[in-house]
């Protein structure tokens, strides 16, 4: 069914509710560009610059009807999505823009211009259960075997996983990123988990972007960590969610025991406040729920795409706690771009744990063998504890 006035209106708010300071992107004459927030449109709009060439991506037009309804200068300009009224739909149409209709029966705004937030993916789980959350919709209509292979659905699922790659661009900009890497597996209330959640704080502290795979386990840690303000939170949101230890007791119990944790501290946090926490899951591991953690969430349908955005954002370095196959993959994707020196960088990564790297997973001795004689030879580091990993990227 189509969307409501007041289901637009709460999301528009929810979406403008958290601000992370970036840069707001102000069109340059005689490019394309790509408008995902009311904000550059209004500024573009006041400034009385042209709007040829404009790409408007999933935004609420009625906002600014009357000043759209004003200009002639349409030639070029593509609405992606959004809402129009009928009589603004008409003048842009007539003006010579070509605008894509959103699909009402999408559980997701394909052409959105920002990243999620937990509180829009877990929407409604307190009232309906998790069934009914804009995540587990989204991974429903993922697994339809009647549209799976759609051209139209693969259409719109391939535009929302272009503007997830935009928004994370503008989210990241600027920024220094560290990446988290360890298995779903680790369970709430261990003292991994709270290590995991004490390296998160540790790197949050020293001015990085934390940023995982945004699922469960060591991610959810560090996650959890990066998004505590202060240490004092740390220690109360650990007790709390080791109540549920992990999402195989059922998700909507797991997922709610964080959101509980996020709105006890909801009105404390600074606004505008930092970027710290950011989660980058994928629908394709469905089975495994986002957590609540990541400040800003980048969620897409391509687990091959959001891989390799995770490594290449992840430009000061990748910490990996143990992990089994999924780890073991990323931890070689990111010794690839390590060898090749892709972009010109050659991040440090760093291995926790001896054991579990050398005997019973022996990555580590195959990446030694795999950097002699290369520049990569002096970033790949092996040590015990979490505390030690930060000395490494803190230097």
């Amino acid at each position: 069914m189509p969307e409501s006035a007041e289901h637009r209106s709460r999301e528009h708010d929810r979406d403008r509710e958290v601000s992370y300071s970036r840069p707001m992107r102000t069109p340059m004459p005689g490019l394309i560009h790509e408008i995902g927030d009311l904000e550059t449109l209004e500024t573009l709009l006041e400034a009385g610059a042209s709007l040829q060439g404009s790409r408007l991506q999933g935004l609420d037009l009625t906002q600014v009807e009357d000043d759209l309804l004003a200009r002639d200068d349409l030639t070029g300009l593509v609405v992606l999505g959004g809402v129009l009224t009928p009589a603004l739909d008409r003048h842009l149409r007539t003006g010579g823009a070509v605008i894509f209709p959103a699909d009402p029966a999408a559980p997701v705004r394909p052409y959105r211009g920002t990243l999620y937030t937990a509180a829009e993916l877990y929407d409604g789980l307190a009232e309906h259960g998790y069934e009914q959350t804009t995540d587990a919709r989204a991974y429903a209509w993922l697994q339809d075997s009647t549209i799976r292979h759609d051209a139209y659905v693969t259409v719109l699922r391939a535009i929302h996983d272009d503007a997830m790659t935009d928004a994370l661009v503008d989210a990241v900009s600027e920024r220094r990123v560290v990446g988290v890497m360890g298995g779903h597996a680790l369970a709430r209330g261990t003292v991994p988990f709270a290590e995991a959640a004490h390296l998160g704080f540790v790197l949050a502290e020293a001015g990085y972007v934390v940023a995982t795979g945004g699922g469960p386990g060591a991610m959810e840690a560090a996650n959890l960590g990066a998004w505590c303000r202060e240490e004092a939170q740390l220690a109360p949101a650990l007790a709390s969610l080791g109540t549920v230890p992990h999402f195989a007791d059922g998700i909507g119990p797991w997922a709610q025991a964080a959101m509980d944790v996020v709105m006890q501290a909801h009105g404390t946090l600074p606004a505008p406040r930092p970027l710290r926490s950011l989660g980058i899951p994928t629908w394709h591991y469905g089975h495994e729920p986002p957590n609540a953690f990541g400040d800003l969430i980048a969620k897409f349908f391509s687990n091959a795409l959001r891989e390799d955005l995770l490594l290449h954002h992840s430009t000061e370095g990748l910490v990996v706690l143990p992990g089994a196959a999924g780890t073991v993959q990323e931890v070689f994707q990111m010794a690839t771009r390590q060898y090749y020196e892709v972009d010109g960088r050659v991040p440090p990564v760093v291995l926790v744990g001896r054991e579990h790297w050398t005997d019973h997973l022996p990555v580590f001795p195959l990446l030694r063998a795999l950097a002699e004689g290369r520049t990569m030879a002096e970033r790949v580091h092996l040590v015990d504890t979490v505390d030690e990993a930060a000395a490494v990227l803190l230097g």
